[in-house]
């Protein structure tokens, strides 16, 4: 007659349960897994993204998650023995190192305790590390993220990473960011994300606590020269240039003189404005505290804010209101074109090529790929069509020239996030955006007459201008415009260079198209079509 199980019989351990085995299984893929993809990652020559986040981020979880199971598992295998042998079974495990097999197990544990926390250590770095690359950045998200990482790829600061600029030091900010990155995974796995990505970035840190690491204020002054490559639209795509003495200054008394365009950084000076739209370009208020204290406030024309302007945010200026393209720049297809002309990449022997160009990279596109088809069809079909010896004998140049403007294309227009530079407009100078203008457009004046002025030679001096060839020294340091246009010289350059397009007459001339602009708007004939309209 069977006493039941000997006390020198052993109870099989709580492991052996069906849950804790399921959870093993997937420790042990999880940790297959992961050491396969960190020697994949060792050996291979490239970034891969998704190959990141799923060795330190998706597996590890999984990894934890399977740990979990095995220990739920033995807890509810603990309690149903106990259900089925009450008093047999104590409600703690005993630890009796002087038991040789409870040493081992100790031991064991111990040992693959060390090895798991040590395996955690490392992979929590390298997950926070991959999280602060420029691969996690711009291609783990790859849809919406694919316009501001291939501008980026192109701008002056392509060896930047982005937390250089969008974290910075410390880890009130890297938490700040990891917060607003669970919003914006949110966004991206359920589709709800802007089309474009908006800007201005409204919670970005100052500029002091990220730029001025490696810009040093302090030490900006003087002048700097900058030359304008410019062609036209003509058939001989003729080449203008431009030197400037753009006149940088600086705003710290202690290096220099207080003085052009950085006067208006926040060292000498502070500058608080109010914005009225999204982008920050309709700037209606602005006040000035200089270094002595003396405080001015500016409103457009003179006139008194309304309630609503009057109560909106005053936010104070920084690098980031003028710079405020620094890493994604979207180039205008004007001066996209004007860079490749300049750089060698476009054969500027080919007849009427910047208008083509431009042309090509100015039609609405609904995706990229309907894009470089139409771009290609279009510069193709009119050297075909119009210039049958230049196509027979100059072949490769209208290939190359193909692939260079489907190139500018790609880097700085997608259609599918409606993202180009129209979107996102670059503050720096005046030419295809209001830039300096919102603020120093000769209307914004205080209640004791001041007026922010508009003057050109405040910010640069015109030093000589070439074009085809012959150049000329600038008089008085003032640019002149390649084209006669009389009264209209009082206008914005953005006026007719917003739309990055040849200019087209809004009334159909006809053959008095040849005439200069100055023949209609000057003297007597502009009086009387402004006393007309």
């Amino acid at each position: 007659m069977s006493e039941g199980p000997s006390s020198e019989q052993k109870l099989p351990g709580l492991f052996r349960n069906y849950v804790s085995f399921f959870g093993a299984a997937i420790v042990a893929a999880s940790l297959a897994s992961i050491i396969l993809l960190f020697l994949i990652e060792l050996t291979s020559g490239t970034d891969n993204p998704y190959l990141g986040i799923v060795t330190y981020v998706m597996l590890p979880g999984a990894l934890i998650t399977g740990l979990m199971i095995i220990f739920a598992g033995m807890y509810f295998e603990r309690r149903r023995r106990r259900r089925l042998a009450p008093g047999e079974i104590p409600a703690y495990p005993s630890l009796d190192l002087n038991d040789p097999r409870r040493r081992r197990t100790f031991s064991t544990f111990l040992a693959v305790t060390f090895i798991f926390i040590f395996m955690s250590a490392f992979g929590s770095y390298r997950a926070y590390e991959f999280s602060e690359s420029v691969t996690f950045c711009g291609q783990t998200c790859h849809v919406p993220m694919k316009p501001e990482f291939t501008a980026y790829q192109a701008s002056p600061h392509a060896r930047v990473r982005c937390v250089e600029c969008h974290v910075g030091g410390g880890a009130e900010w890297y938490v700040r960011a990891k917060l607003n990155g669970v919003h914006q995974l949110y966004g991206v796995l359920t589709g709800r994300y802007d089309r474009p990505i908006p800007t201005p970035v409204h919670n970005l840190r100052p500029a002091n606590d990220t730029c001025a690491q490696c810009h040093w204020p302090q030490k900006f002054y003087g002048d700097e020269m900058r030359v304008f490559n410019h062609y036209g639209y003509d058939e001989r795509n003729t080449p203008r240039q431009t030197r400037l003495l753009v006149h940088v200054g600086g705003g710290s008394p202690a290096n220099g003189p207080v003085s052009g365009i950085h006067w208006h950084m926040n060292l000498g000076n502070e500058i608080e404005y109010i914005a009225t739209d999204q982008h920050r370009q309709n700037i209606p208020w602005v006040r000035v505290k200089d270094g002595q204290g003396h405080v001015t406030e500016y409103t457009e024309d003179g006139a008194a804010l309304t309630p609503t302007v009057a109560k909106a945010e005053k936010r104070r200026m920084d690098c980031i209101d003028c710079h405020n393209r620094p890493a994604h720049i979207y180039v205008p297809p004007d001066q996209a074109v004007n860079d490749s002309l300049a750089a060698g990449k476009l054969d500027a022997s080919l007849p009427y090529l910047k208008r083509q160009a431009v042309e090509a990279l100015s039609k609405p596109y609904q995706t990229n790929d309907e894009a470089v088809r139409s771009i290609a069809a279009s510069l193709d079909g009119f050297y075909r069509a119009n210039y049958a010896d230049v196509y027979a004998g100059k072949l490769d140049a209208i290939r190359g020239a193909v692939a260079e403007v489907q190139r500018i294309y790609q880097t700085y227009f997608f259609p599918e996030m409606k993202t180009d530079w129209q979107a996102h407009p670059n503050n720096i100078g005046h030419y295809y955006s209001q830039g300096c203008f919102r603020c120093h457009d000769g209307k914004h004046e205080s209640r004791d007459g001041k007026i922010i002025r508009n003057d050109c030679n405040v910010c640069h001096t015109t030093l000589d201008q070439s074009e085809g060839g012959a150049t000329t020294a600038a008089q008085n340091g003032a640019f002149r415009h390649p084209v006669e246009l009389g009264k209209l010289s009082e206008l914005n350059c953005t006026v007719c260079h917003a739309s990055n397009k040849p200019f087209q007459h809004p009334v159909s001339l006809g053959d008095i198209s040849q005439f200069k602009c100055s023949d209609c708007h000057s003297g007597k004939v502009w009086s009387k079509a402004v006393a007309a309209n």
